[in-house]
């Protein structure tokens, strides 16, 4: 800030203290017309004080030019105008000087000072030479430089005041609009990351159903077409009955990717648009709502078995009614272990538990060692699978572990934490 409160920096400081080229202009002219004033009032104080002219003249010119610096020196200008009030000049360097006074940055306490310092010195001389020039009573003549006074040093106060005042306002409301720019600002950054984040998990999402449907599905199929070659010519009744797996497998993944195509499709109702929330992918309409459940686990099991994998299923506890996400990523889990084990333990005996308690529902996937004679399907691994059941696990609140047994098999757990229960009645 400058002492009469112009932000500084707006056009860049061309000169010295002033901030702006119009400041410049101003105050020379103000400066010029000062000197112009004073030099000619210095005529007749020379004349009075018995000096030669030209000193009056000269010494005018200099108290009149230091209107110049009244933005850098508000307060020197002020009382070099109080000082020169007995030489009778000065009128508007003491009127401007009070005004830059009132309208800076300088304490209220100071401008109040100056204030009664320049009454004081204007009704003194107004006083002391209006009394022997006027054959008046001194009521009247102490009426007069009371008004002479404060005609010419609070107008000037007053105005200055309010220009402060409206200065100051002006910035803060400045600095307000600024300060409500950056908090927009950045709440559109918020809401572009939200929509951003809401967006990738979106992608995520699909993918692990994708992933889910197609490479389950599909696993199965690779595996009944290589039974299916291996038996075609030596028993062709179990190769109608293979074929005919591998079609019903087709027909299933077909039917899971129409369904999940039909959601991707399905418009989301119209909603009131707010600025800063973060769009909702359509996707997630009726994310859980068609997907499998707990129930088609038998199902799930007896095709594994149908293509040849030894799998025991144990089930620990009356069978309830979850919530939609927890039956679905349940089932998933279940789904891609038996995947892994079509894929990567051929031959292998297989035992799937699940377990259902209070408050929370657990399924464990565990296949012993590879016994060696099962040829390898050679079906393609993209490394997905462990981190997607992990990602559906964990997404819900639960514990996912998986790794080696000690026996050379591997082991898939999670552990899913639910509401109570609510059992389903046996029919």
């Amino acid at each position: 800030m400058t002492s009469t409160g112009d932000v500084e920096g707006r056009a860049g400081p061309p000169l010295w203290w002033w901030a702006r080229r119009r400041d410049v202009v101003v105050d020379l002219a103000l400066g010029g017309v000062s000197a112009v004033e004073c030099g000619w009032e210095g005529v007749a104080f020379a004349r009075e004080a018995g000096v030669p002219t030209a000193v009056g003249v000269l010494f005018g010119l200099v108290v009149g030019a230091v209107l110049v610096v009244r933005r850098r020196w508000p307060v020197a200008v002020v009382l070099v105008g109080i000082g020169v009030t007995p030489a009778v000049m000065g009128f508007l360097l003491g009127v401007v000087g009070l005004y830059t006074v009132a309208s800076s940055e300088v304490p209220r306490r100071i401008t109040a000072t100056l204030t009664s310092m320049a009454l004081a010195a204007t009704f003194a001389v107004m006083y002391l030479r209006t009394r022997g020039d006027m054959e008046a009573d001194h009521t009247v003549v102490l009426m007069l430089s009371v008004f002479v006074a404060v005609a010419l040093n609070v107008p000037p106060v007053l105005f200055g005041l309010y220009i402060g005042a409206r200065r100051r306002l002006m910035e803060s409301l400045q600095e307000r609009a600024d300060s409500l720019e950056r908090e927009l600002s950045l709440l559109a950054d918020r809401a572009e990351e939200r929509a951003e984040w809401a967006r990738t998990e979106e992608r995520t999402r699909i993918a692990r159903e994708m992933h889910d449907v197609v490479a389950h599905r599909v696993s199965l199929m690779v595996v009944h077409a290589a039974a299916l070659e291996a038996v075609a010519a030596k028993d062709p009744a179990r190769a109608a009955k293979n074929a005919a797996l591998v079609g019903d497998m087709g027909r299933q993944a077909l039917t899971e990717l129409r369904e999940m195509l039909g959601v991707l499709r399905r418009e989301a109702p119209a909603k009131p648009v707010v600025a800063a929330a973060p769009a909702v992918p359509v996707a997630f309409v009726g994310g859980f709502e068609d997907g499998p459940s707990l129930a088609e686990l038998e199902a799930l099991v007896g095709q594994s078995r149908v293509a040849g994998m030894v799998v025991e299923m144990v089930v620990q506890g009356a069978l309830c009614a979850y919530p939609a996400e927890v039956e679905q990523t349940a089932y998933r889990v279940v789904q891609e272990a038996l995947t892994n084990c079509h894929k990567h333990a051929p031959g292998a005996r297989v035992v799937v538990r699940l377990a259902h308690r209070e408050g929370e529902v657990a399924m464990q996937v565990e296949n012993g060692p590879c016994d060696g004679q099962a040829p390898e399907p050679g079906l393609p691994s993209g490394g997905n699978g462990l981190v997607g059941m992990r990602e559906r696990v964990l997404g819900l609140g639960g514990v996912f572990v998986s790794g080696p047994t000690d026996a050379g098999g591997f082991r898939v757990s999670a552990v899913i934490p639910v509401p109570v229960p609510v059992p389903v009645p046996v029919r």
